[in-house]
């Protein structure tokens, strides 16, 4: 056999490779450092308080905050309480973007939190438990002339979650709580240049519906959304690498079926990572600007969730394969125990995800955050994503120590080689052990992107601990990805060239001085029907057990 790349191509063409790859880890990083914007966008609105004068109310009827045709406004709740208007009357009345400004379809998603701005009365404080009951619509249009057409409607609840670090006494009346912020709403895409929301507090004392919630003073929303400078770099590093990988790949596999065997498990899962790498780079995203498909978001979280599990097993497989008896290589059911947690890890962030982004396809003002359970499930999830993850990268660990450690005990066969051969193998050896080395690093920096992607997504529904991400660290951590599979596919494609006359099976070798001059060094397998992609792959398997 003749061999992979990785172990037959010259010390100097390798560091040319490894220095052009690096190259390009660098320049993705600094295309998300210097040419990219921030990630996302957060826009603060406080709701102007419009006064609905029909008296029957009218759900096809919007209240415009501001411009032509804006709404009766009233600044106060004590002004209204002067001119004897109920609460049902007031409507919150929010339009996104800001005056003179538009929406794009580059800003790809639109998230809204809400916060309420509650006063302290000694008379009518917030109760245990308090739920405020909001019925909300949302409409949209393209130009300023048009009506509005609604987008969805909705009654929905959401717990405060609110103190008071003051004496609740009558002298500190006024004063504001603290109030937690809520998820309000998330729309997958933008297709439209003008939102409007509209956002009813209705009272029924009868019902107990907003009793026991405060003084409400006002409503503040924060809309996030993602930046169109950032949006134009992401699709375009999409755009370029996806035929970079799916070049390299049908490159891979021609020369893979070009060989008289048949594949081995190894050169498979490569393969198959190649496959998984293509699909999540593919700019299906184009399409979202021309289109309004609010299921992009979920979508993405599909692609990735699959990169992440193919990702994940392809790490264990790989070691796993230079530890194996040859009894037990090349069988993918031997892995279950390692890649079945991982299987059914992605499923559960699978359900998860379609349990919010799921709904909110046809509710966008659904949230799991919105409930207590919901909450304690969400924090629960996310905790365990990242212990799990952190447990798989010190599980990893200990297989390369595993891998280091099975080919030191080789390593003690080669002194008895001739010089020439020891030093073949040495350096095959190094090579191999600095790409187990690059591949921990890649582990590590997946496991940090994961987890800190996990904490940024939800730092909104548990206050403002959160880790701010800049678009060097996307940029360059796609980059990364991309960079690692090209790297795989390229260095573990079979080579043309071959290594000395000496290789006829790949299975044993021997010295210079003939077959029986002592050097005869078993360094692979008694099994002589079994082959593989590297020398070490073929090196590291322990004999079968009798």
């Amino acid at each position: 056999m003749a061999g992979a790349i990785i172990e037959n191509m010259s010390t100097k063409k390798l560091v040319i490779v490894g220095v052009i790859l690096l190259l390009f880890q660098a320049f993705s990083f600094m295309v998300g450092g210097l040419i990219a914007p921030s990630p996302t966008t957060a826009i603060h609105y406080l709701a102007t308080k419009c006064v609905d004068t029909v008296k029957h109310h009218q759900n096809t009827k919007w209240f415009m905050p501001w411009g032509p045709n804006q709404c009766d406004k009233i600044r106060t709740f004590d002004e209204a309480m002067a001119k004897k208007i109920e609460a049902n009357n007031i409507v919150f009345a929010v339009h996104i973007p800001l005056p003179n400004k538009e929406m794009s379809p580059w800003f790809q998603f639109l998230l809204v939190i809400l916060q309420f701005d509650i006063a302290f009365k000694v008379y009518n404080q917030i109760a245990d438990g308090a739920m405020v009951t909001i019925d909300v619509g949302l409409a949209y249009r393209d130009d300023t002339l048009s009506e509005w057409t609604e987008m969805a409607h909705s009654i929905e609840q959401r717990k405060l979650n609110c103190s008071f670090n003051t004496a609740k006494t009558f002298e500190n009346e006024g004063r504001y709580y603290e109030c937690d912020l809520l998820p309000f709403m998330e729309v997958g895409s933008v297709a439209h240049k003008y939102y409007l929301l509209n956002i009813r507090l209705p009272v029924n004392e009868a019902k107990k519906i907003n009793v026991g919630i405060g003084e409400i003073k006002d409503i503040r929303l924060v809309s996030i959304h993602q930046n169109g400078g950032f949006t134009k770099v992401w699709f375009a590093m999409k755009t370029f690498l996806t035929p970079s990988i799916l070049i390299i790949m049908i490159w891979y596999w021609r020369r893979i079926t070009l060989m008289t065997r048949p594949p081995v498990l190894l050169e498979k899962v490569i393969f198959a990572l190649g496959i998984s790498m293509t699909f999540i780079n593919i700019p299906v995203e184009w399409f979202s600007v021309g289109f309004n498909w609010t299921w992009m978001l979920l979508f993405g979280d599909i692609r990735q969730g699959i990169f992440y599990s193919m990702l994940l097993s392809f790490w264990i497989i790989f070691c796993g394969e230079h530890l194996m008896d040859q009894t037990e290589r090349n069988r993918f059911s031997v892995y279950w125990k390692q890649v079945g947690p991982i299987v059914f890890g992605s499923f559960c962030l699978f359900i998860f995800d379609m349990c919010e982004r799921g709904v909110q396809l046809t509710n966008p003002f659904y949230s799991i955050w919105a409930t207590d359970v919901g909450t304690e499930l969400a924090m629960a999830f996310i905790i365990v994503a990242g212990i799990c993850a952190c447990l798989y990268f010190l599980f990893l660990c200990f297989m390369v120590f595993q891998v280091f450690r099975n080919i030191s005990g080789k390593r003690s066969s080669l002194p008895a080689m001739s010089k020439a051969r020891r030093l073949h193998y040495e350096g095959l050896i190094f090579r191999f052990k600095f790409l187990m080395l690059v591949t921990l690093t890649c582990a590590a920096m997946t496991v940090i992107f994961f987890i800190i992607s996990q904490v940024n997504e939800g730092h909104w529904h548990w206050g403002d601990h959160t880790v701010q991400v800049n678009s060097a660290f996307f940029t360059g951590i796609y980059g990364m990805w991309n960079l690692y599979v090209f790297a795989i596919m390229f260095l573990y494609a079979p080579s043309h060239k071959r290594y000395g006359d000496e290789q006829s099976s790949g299975q044993c070798i021997i010295g210079d001085a003939g077959p029986n001059s002592g050097e005869d060094i078993q360094l692979t397998t008694t099994i002589t029907h079994v082959d593989g992609p590297t020398e070490i792959y073929k090196m590291t398997g322990k004999e079968s057990q009798e």
